[in-house]
């Protein structure tokens, strides 16, 4: 598992945690506690890894199983 660094700042006007991932373009959310936060950017995260992974130059999507 690797870890990664997150920016976050707590919005004066909303009371809400805001944070994003340097490095990653379009990787930030909010959350109402740090923890609703953490979790919101590890989905942010996992889906854009999963993009880059499936969509990169080198790189192709394993295939899918499509329902009957």
């Amino acid at each position: 598992m690797k870890n990664y660094m997150a920016v976050v700042e707590r919005c004066a006007k909303t009371g809400l945690y805001v944070g994003y991932i340097p490095g990653f373009p379009g990787a930030h959310s909010q959350g109402g506690s740090l923890d609703e936060l953490n979790g919101n950017l590890r989905e942010v995260l996992e889906m854009l890894l999963e993009t880059r992974f499936c969509h990169g130059p080198t790189t192709r999507c394993p295939p899918t199983i499509q329902a009957p």
